[in-house]
């Protein structure tokens, strides 16, 4: 029997054998989607979104982030899967939106009154902080973190992107979409200071995920309902070697939020999807514990090899990846192409896998790959 892509992709990730493997991806960025579409985009634009937000553009980023992403995935039919939980792709900014602009200092940097300053990355496509003057000397106080929160209800402007693929696809297509989720891995300031917080002031860091975890649950009691199939948190617990906190640490910081929003999600009818880069077997346990139904870029270079990781869950939850973003990028057709067999050969078997990059179709993936990706895919993905 034929599915649909959306009953292709529920069955897969409730751990069963669909019709075909699924196909989709955490997001496709610029370069590619510039190209399938043969002209720039603001899709996955990161830098070149966030300039246009600072130059007061707003209305003009969201209405192409609507008409590129519906031509898209009406060019790329072969994607059972649209994720609208990665940057620049979800809610929006609210008409109006004028956000603080930092002072541009040369074509990469620019520099904020209070002295941070960000840096455009080649690698990533997008700007990000790289110096802060207060970051070792911000007080930080459990006041900061209150753990009674009035709800207050989003412009319905936020959800112009969301609705607009909604009715597009929203009756064929499985829909990730945004629903109100606790921090998973709360950052007090920059991930070193984070880090050391945790450390040294255990419970500041403790009333801080009790202010996160509140809050979510403040707005999930009122979130708009839409039509939407799962939720997917995008927090990276690790790097290529380890997480970047012991097990230890992350069972005591980052499992309750986890769990928590797992629950919140599978209450509101939505299936939840982890996306954590990195070395996570250390972890892994817990994902399998909170009910997490799918675990997300799974990284190969990481150590976390898809058909390693699918026998250890034994079905307790989905795979999703195995085409290593390394040879989307950097790799040959060939190495991409030999990537979808052997995830066919090994995972696709017993159901319970969705097929995509181990993280992205990245900034920098080379076109003849992604085209060959799809090529390889499509002559194997029947059960």
């Amino acid at each position: 029997m034929t599915m649909t892509s959306k009953e292709r992709a529920r069955t897969a990730l409730h751990g069963g054998i669909p019709d075909k493997v699924p196909l989709g991806d955490f997001s496709i960025d610029a370069d590619t989607v510039s190209r399938i579409l043969g002209h720039p985009t603001y899709v996955r634009a990161k830098a070149r979104s966030q300039i246009a937000l600072w130059e007061g553009r707003r209305d003009e980023v969201v209405q192409n982030l609507i008409e590129d992403t519906i031509a898209l995935f009406r060019k790329l039919d072969c994607y059972d899967m649209i994720n609208l939980c990665a940057m620049t792709l979800g809610l929006v900014p609210p008409k109006g939106y004028q956000p603080e602009a930092p002072r541009r200092i040369d074509d990469v940097t620019w520099e904020y009154d209070d002295g941070r300053i960000l840096k455009y990355s080649e690698i990533t496509a997008d700007i990000t902080l790289v110096y802060d003057p207060e970051e070792w000397t911000r007080p930080i106080s459990p006041e900061d973190y209150p753990l009674d929160w009035t709800y207050k209800p989003p412009d319905p402007s936020v959800f112009e992107l969301v609705d607009a693929v909604i009715d597009a696809f929203g009756e064929d297509r499985f829909i990730i979409g945004p629903y109100p989720l606790a921090n998973e891995w709360v950052q007090l300031g920059t991930m070193q200071r984070t880090l050391f917080e945790m450390a040294e002031r255990p419970e500041l860091v403790d009333r801080a995920v009790q202010s996160s975890m509140a809050l979510a649950k403040v707005q999930q009691a009122h979130w708009p309902t839409r039509a939407l199939d799962a939720v997917m948190d995008g927090t990276d617990f690790g790097f290529k070697s380890g997480t970047f906190m012991s097990p230890k640490m992350w069972w005591r910081f980052c499992y309750p939020p986890l769990a928590a929003n797992v629950e919140a999600a599978h209450n509101a009818g939505l299936l939840f999807i982890q996306h954590a880069c990195g070395n996570n077997w250390g972890i892994l346990d817990g994902f399998m514990r909170a009910g997490v139904d799918a675990y997300q870029s799974v990284q190969t270079t990481a150590t976390m090899e898809i058909a390693k990781v699918k026998e250890y869950v034994q079905g307790k939850l989905a795979v999703w990846g195995g085409v290593q973003v390394e040879h989307l990028v950097d790799g040959t057709a060939e190495e991409v192409r030999q990537d979808v067999r052997l995830a066919m050969e090994r995972v696709k078997p017993g159901g319970g896998f969705v097929l995509g990059s181990t993280h992205s179709i990245a900034v920098g993936t080379r076109y003849d790959n992604f085209m060959a990706m799809l090529d390889e895919f499509d002559k194997l993905r029947d059960y």
